[in-house]
């Protein structure tokens, strides 16, 4: 699904809302959620799932090529857990 889908969806949903508005909508929810992952915050979306941000630690890779030892630092990376509904859904 597209972020023009997404605005059709929820032009759907609101019958008099205008393209720009529901754009306005949809970037508005985004920014929102971009700026609670960066905080640190846990988002919950019922009947969707949760999405956290999750720190992972330093560690030691190889070089594919040469086979020589990396330092791979520390970063964060995002972890989404889908909930029982969406992953009932998904299966049928």
């Amino acid at each position: 699904m597209k972020r023009s889908d997404m605005i059709r969806t929820i032009q759907v949903q609101f019958k008099r809302m205008r393209t720009s508005d529901a754009a306005a909508v949809l970037d508005v929810l985004a920014d929102s959620m971009i700026s609670g992952i960066a905080n640190g915050d846990r988002i919950e979306i019922r009947g969707f799932g949760t999405i956290r941000p999750r720190p992972r630690a330093t560690k030691v890779g190889y070089n594919p090529v040469t086979g020589q030892p990396m330092h791979l630092p520390a970063n964060t990376t995002i972890l989404f857990r889908p909930s029982r509904e969406l992953t009932k859904k998904m299966n049928g």
